[in-house]
């Protein structure tokens, strides 16, 4: 059915019944695949830039590899598997071959991604108990295509040890800082660099910070205003969002 539709379209443009324009905008809104337990948006490549990702916590092994094996039959080349237990990933690798991340949770099936935007993304992040999500972010990142440096472990708590690394902070085109606590550096690299800062609460730290609303409530109230900011833990959220700022800075440039 996708294909006689396809075809039509391509027929239409050839008659000149509809311009290419509106082929491809037609193409946009094309249905899902719908496999049972899943509809694949097939599209959102050609919508977003960047195809669907797969939140792998709560579903199933098997249900994972059918979602994977469904994009790789639509050509999709680098899929990524998000929030995937350890278990679940020595599972699902039985079945398919994935690169697994164990301190993100991240999963990859596909070749190893190529570097296709022209910026640099630079993942900060205060303390090594943040780790898990700035290498969410960082992975995320990496897999769609991007450069990324990191810099870790250079909260404010030892300024000096951020201040060291401020060549690499100043040249980056997009800074992801990921902090609990009290979240106070997000703000603090807001104030040293032009680039737009994705700023990431965690949900580490001690009673007061109720499991990363505190961070949460001083990153949105921070006074840099080139911070941005994303919900606790979301680390996959703050690198799909300087991926697309990435890149949409690269073609006006």
């Amino acid at each position: 059915m996708e294909q006689e539709k396809l075809l039509s379209l391509l027929r239409s443009v050839k008659d000149g019944a509809i311009s290419p324009e509106e082929a491809v905008l037609a193409l946009k809104m094309q249905p899902f695949e719908d496999i049972g337990y899943a509809k694949i948006d097939h599209h959102r490549r050609l919508r977003h830039g960047i195809a669907e990702v797969i939140y792998g916590e709560g579903k199933t092994v098997e249900q994972i590899a059918g979602i994977v094996e469904a994009m790789r039959k639509n050509g999709d080349r680098n899929i990524l598997i998000t929030r995937l237990s350890p278990e679940k990933a020595d599972e699902l690798s039985r079945s398919i071959e994935i690169e697994y991340d164990p301190v993100s949770r991240i999963a990859v099936y596909g070749p190893a991604p190529e570097v296709t935007a022209p910026g640099m993304i630079a993942v900060v992040a205060a303390g090594t108990s943040d780790m898990p999500v700035a290498e969410e972010a960082a992975i995320t990142a990496q897999v769609l295509g991007n450069r990324v440096e990191r810099l870790y472990d250079v909260g404010v708590a030892g300024l000096h040890r951020l201040l060291s690394r401020l060549d690499t902070l100043m040249s980056a085109d997009v800074v992801i800082a990921v902090a609990g606590m009290e979240g106070a550096l997000a703000t603090v690299v807001g104030g040293l660099v032009a680039a737009p800062v994705i700023a990431v609460p965690t949900s580490v730290g001690y009673g007061a910070s109720f499991h990363g609303l505190a961070a949460l409530l001083s990153m949105l109230n921070s006074c840099s205003g080139n911070v941005c900011v994303v919900n606790i833990d979301n680390g996959f959220g703050a690198g799909y969002l300087a991926s697309l700022i990435n890149r949409i800075g690269g073609r006006r440039a």
